[in-house]
C-alpha cells in the first residue's frame, strides 16, 4: 500500500463542497470515482480543509492510499483524465511517509477572498468572485482587519453547524489589498471555524461601505454571539489557497 499526496485545483461551483454527500456532486467523490477507475479499488481521498458549496480550490492538499503499484507521475496523469468532465485538475501526486496525513500533519492553511467592487455585472467572473456595487473603502477594510488577527474567541464569526470543539482560534494573517475594481482579502491560520473566512470578509465589507466602523468589528467579536455577525459573504470569492506541512 503506498500513500500519495496530492495537490488538487477544483471550480467549486458545480459542487455541494468538497466532502462527499448523498445530496449532490462533491470534489472527493469525484476524484474517488477516478481513483476507482485508474485501480479498481475504492479508497478514500483526505484534504486538508472541508470547503462548501460553491468555494473554490486552488492547491487543496489531499492523500489516497492505494494497493496497486503505480509512478506518482502516471496516476496524476491517469486521474486527470479519469476525473473529466467533472472541473477537477490533480496539479501534482508525490509519494509520502504512511504516517503522512492531508487533515492531521497539516499546520497552516490559506485562504483568499475576492471581490470585484464595480456596478457592472459580472460576466466570466461570475461565480468566482462576489461583486460589490457599492463604493469600498478598502484602508478602512484594512485597519478593521487588523483587529481581528491574533488569538481570539471567533464565535461571533463561527456558523451555527460548526463542530469545532473550540472556537478559539490563532488568526496569523488578515489583509486587504486593492488593485483597480479589485479587492483581495487574504487570511492564514492553523485552522479555521466553518465559514469563519466568510463571516469576517462580510463584516469587513460592511466597514468597507461605511456601514460598520472598526469598532463594530472589536465590539461583534467581543460579544462572542453568532446574533451580532452583520453579514456572511457567499461562497463565491473564497479560494482555499494551500497548505502548510
Amino acid at each position: 500500500m503506498t500513500r500519495f499526496a496530492l495537490r488538487v485545483e477544483y471550480d467549486g461551483r458545480p459542487f455541494m463542497g468538497w466532502q462527499r454527500q448523498k445530496h449532490g456532486p462533491s470534489v472527493q467523490a469525484a476524484l474517488e470515482e477516478a481513483v476507482f477507475r485508474v485501480t479498481g479499488e475504492r479508497a478514500a481521498v483526505h484534504a486538508a480543509g472541508r470547503t462548501d458549496a460553491g468555494v473554490h480550490g486552488l492547491g487543496m492538499r489531499a492523500h489516497v492510499d492505494i494497493a496497486k503499484p503505480i509512478a506518482p507521475f502516471r496516476l496524476m496523469e491517469a486521474l486527470n483524465a479519469r476525473v473529466r468532465p467533472a472541473p477537477v485538475a490533480v496539479l501534482e501526486c508525490v509519494e509520502v511517509a504512511d504516517d503522512w496525513h492531508a487533515r492531521f500533519s497539516c499546520l497552516g492553511r490559506s485562504y483568499e477572498y475576492r471581490i470585484v467592487n464595480r456596478r457592472a455585472p459580472l460576466t466570466w467572473e461570475a461565480g468566482l468572485a462576489w461583486q460589490v456595487p457599492q463604493p469600498l473603502d478598502d484602508a478602512a477594510m484594512a485597519a478593521a482587519a487588523a483587529m481581528l488577527v491574533g488569538r481570539h474567541d471567533f464565535t461571533t464569526f463561527r456558523s451555527a453547524h460548526c463542530q469545532a470543539d473550540s472556537p478559539v482560534r490563532t488568526l496569523d494573517v488578515l489583509s486587504v489589498e486593492r488593485v483597480g475594481e479589485r479587492i483581495a482579502v487574504r487570511a492564514a491560520a492553523r485552522s479555521f471555524l466553518h465559514h469563519q473566512v466568510r463571516s469576517m470578509v462580510g463584516c469587513l465589507a460592511l466597514v468597507g461601505m461605511g456601514r460598520w466602523s472598526a469598532e463594530d468589528v472589536r465590539v461583534a467579536l467581543e460579544a462572542r454571539d453568532r446574533a451580532q455577525l452583520g453579514l456572511n459573504a457567499p461562497p463565491d470569492g473564497l479560494f482555499f489557497v494551500s497548505a502548510v506541512y
